[in-house]
């Protein structure tokens, strides 16, 4: 497997040139082509307002997320006019509780999509549904990128989240093309179980997988000696200097088709470095 179609969503000014220079730096790194869109947010709740006023808030409110999205792909045009990689723009506008219906289908048909961070001072109500969509409906591995200017690294030191789950292996499967660039790879298995197939040898059958693929992995087992594991694992990657996180990505059902489980939520809460994710 290759990445060689990588999706980026903007809805906000702010993280575009941060966003865009991680994007183009993947794009580079595994001669993909980028596609961007642009995405204005209707965030209206038209049911709060007086009887006869819905159908003009609500046509200003479109007006004015079809102009956000216009001037988003101004903004990215003109940082990515002298890339040298192969791009696109597209501009849509949504709906906040509709925002997966307009994000899944092009998830669909991307290698990789890269997300600001969703959660921290500032931030929009759409960037959730946006990472939900795109992995949950849109079954596409996700990388949350910092927030930070700085080019995304090429995961030289990828710190692992193994727990023997569908979820894990996926991820780890999906993160093949960045384990094989990377120097390191760090297995890291938090409490392992006392009865389970591998309880002699945590994470042996998954090094032995990756070693086929030409990736020497080492394994690290650790307690947990923080409330949450995602803790556990955040303090880890500080002690290894790992430059990138890959784990399976949690959700449960509620009202929507399934949204970010609590273990997946605090590593995005807690982490300062990319996290790659997948369903």
């Amino acid at each position: 497997m290759a990445y060689k179609t990588i999706l980026t969503v903007l809805t906000d000014g702010a993280d575009a040139k941060h966003v865009l220079a991680r994007a183009t730096a993947a794009a580079e790194l595994f001669d993909a082509h980028l596609d961007v869109l642009c995405l204005g947010v209707d965030r209206t709740q038209v049911g709060y307002y007086y009887a006869g006023a819905n159908a003009m808030v609500m046509q200003e409110a479109i007006n004015r997320a079809t102009e956000e999205a216009e001037a988003l792909e101004t903004a990215a045009k003109g940082i990515l006019a002298n890339s040298e990689i192969r791009w696109s723009t597209d501009t849509d506008v949504a709906q906040l509780g509709d925002i997966g219906r307009h994000l899944a289908w092009r998830a669909r048909f991307a290698d990789l999509v890269l997300l600001p961070r969703p959660y921290g001072k500032g931030k929009g109500a759409e960037l959730e549904p946006i990472t939900e969509s795109a992995l949950f409906e849109g079954r596409a591995p996700v990388v949350i990128l910092p927030d930070s200017d700085l080019p995304m690294p090429a995961g030289k030191r990828v710190l692992l989240c193994w727990n023997d789950t569908p979820e894990a292996l996926n991820a780890i499967r999906r993160a093949l093309p960045v384990l094989k660039q990377a120097d390191q790879v760090h297995i890291v298995v938090v409490d392992p179980p006392v009865h389970g197939p591998d309880r002699s040898d945590p994470g042996g059958m998954l090094a032995s997988w990756l070693a086929r693929h030409g990736i020497s992995a080492e394994i690290e087992v650790i307690s947990k000696t923080l409330p949450r594991i995602s803790e556990v694992l955040v303090r880890h990657a500080r002690d290894i200097d790992a430059d990138l996180i890959v784990m399976g990505a949690y959700g449960h059902s509620r009202f929507r088709e399934a949204i970010l489980g609590g273990a997946t939520r605090h590593m995005l809460e807690g982490s300062e470095l990319p996290v790659f994710l997948a369903h």
